[in-house]
């Protein structure tokens, strides 16, 4: 195709020899973008060459992974990325923690770790925050190391600090939720926090909301507002701290989730009236997984034999954990219902929700007596619970 136009019968062909240090110059002499072409080519080759293998032998990169990463960033010698490794190894990550950061952002490859990743770092530890923090900020969310310092991430931790009025809660919001760097904190956080001092929400629990939720700020500000006035709809009072916990509640889900974990609830016999009741009193009921309403709501009907309606008016027991503390604790009830210990209309919120302390005082230490082997039971219940978490590790 390239010769054609010279085999072509045409007048002699005039040209000038000022060559214009633009690549697309080049077109107006076939012969010498065919070299340009076939040099750039031999180039990207050999550092693609070398960029694919080192990545797969020495980064834990897929092979697929790897050829996709070659497009990004390419390199001939490994000095670059081996110092990007070495970087992070030197503050506390895993190689497989490093792997996860260059594979979500591979570009750090091509950074000097000293010029544009140790001043983040230093900054979150000027701030409070300990290795393990960074770690977990930075795994978490790998793109805060592309973002600028100056530009971006101190500016959005500023705005923490200067609301919260302290260095300490500022870190813990970014802790909670470190993406909170990346966003516009103008368009989200600051209108939502205007949108909740307009119906009075307490600035302490603002703050509290903020620094554990801050995700919860996230959604557009007319989205927000919608979320306010269902809350308040339903009766919750912005002076009480239920309000912003219902508000994060109806925050962290899509319309369908909240409709599907209703039904859930209705397939145990709730009726409207009750899930209202519940939501209530631990808006966080609403907020646990498909899975865990229906595990433990099983554990009440048909392991314990209760009606699914008295969970209603104490939603905080679905909440915990049936492995840890619910099992153990009704092995013990079950030991004291068979020697007629105790009466079977037995209290559920001093069974599962009293701690540690009150439970063994009343449960286990009041019938040492008539029940010595109590203490051993319900201990072996407790260290089996542990043993399955080790598995699952």
């Amino acid at each position: 195709m390239v010769m054609v136009g010279f085999l072509r019968r045409s007048p002699p062909l005039q040209v000038s020899f000022t060559l214009s240090s633009s690549s697309s110059k080049l077109q107006h002499f076939p012969f010498l973008h065919f070299c340009f072409f076939c040099t750039a080519s031999s180039s990207s080759s050999k550092q693609h060459s070398f960029t694919v293998p080192h990545l797969v032998n020495s980064c834990g990169f897929s092979h697929q992974e790897a050829l996709s990463t070659s497009k990004i960033v390419h390199f001939e010698t490994p000095e670059k990325p081996d110092s990007v490794f070495a970087f992070f190894s030197g503050h506390g990550f895993s190689e497989s923690q490093t792997s996860k950061i260059v594979r979500t952002q591979p570009q750090l490859l091509g950074f000097n770790p000293e010029k544009s990743l140790l001043p983040k770092l230093q900054f979150f530890y000027s701030k409070g925050a300990s290795k393990s923090d960074v770690v977990r900020i930075l795994v978490s969310t790998p793109a805060i190391l592309k973002r600028s310092l100056e530009n971006q991430i101190i500016p959005s931790f500023n705005f923490f600090k200067d609301f919260f009025q302290s260095e300490e809660m500022a870190i813990d919001a970014v802790k909670h939720f470190p993406r909170v760097l990346l966003f516009d904190l103008g368009t989200y956080v600051e209108s939502n926090i205007k949108a909740m001092q307009e119906v009075e929400v307490p600035r302490s629990n603002i703050a509290t909301l903020l620094r554990l939720q801050p995700r919860a700020f996230m959604v557009r500000p007319d989205k927000f507002k919608e979320i306010l006035e269902e809350v308040k709809e339903m009766g919750f009072e912005p002076s009480k701290f239920k309000f912003v916990q219902a508000v994060h509640a109806m925050r962290a889900m899509s319309k369908s989730t909240w409709k599907r974990k209703i039904e859930v609830y209705k397939q145990w016999g709730w009726s409207e009236d009750e899930i209202r009741l519940a939501f209530s009193k631990s808006p966080c009921c609403m907020m646990l997984s498909e899975d865990k309403i229906m595990a433990t709501m099983d554990f009440f009907f048909n392991k314990m034999g209760k009606k699914s309606s008295l969970i209603a008016p104490r939603p905080l027991l679905l909440s915990l954990s049936l492995e840890k503390r619910m099992i153990p604790r009704y092995s013990v009830v079950q030991f004291l219902l068979s020697k007629g210990l105790i009466d079977k209309d037995f209290s559920l919120t001093a069974v599962f929700q009293s701690t540690e302390k009150k439970f063994l005082q009343k449960f286990v230490n009041a019938y040492k007596e008539e029940a010595p082997q109590l203490l051993n039971l319900y201990q072996k219940k407790v260290g089996d619970s542990k043993n399955q978490d080790c598995l699952r590790e």
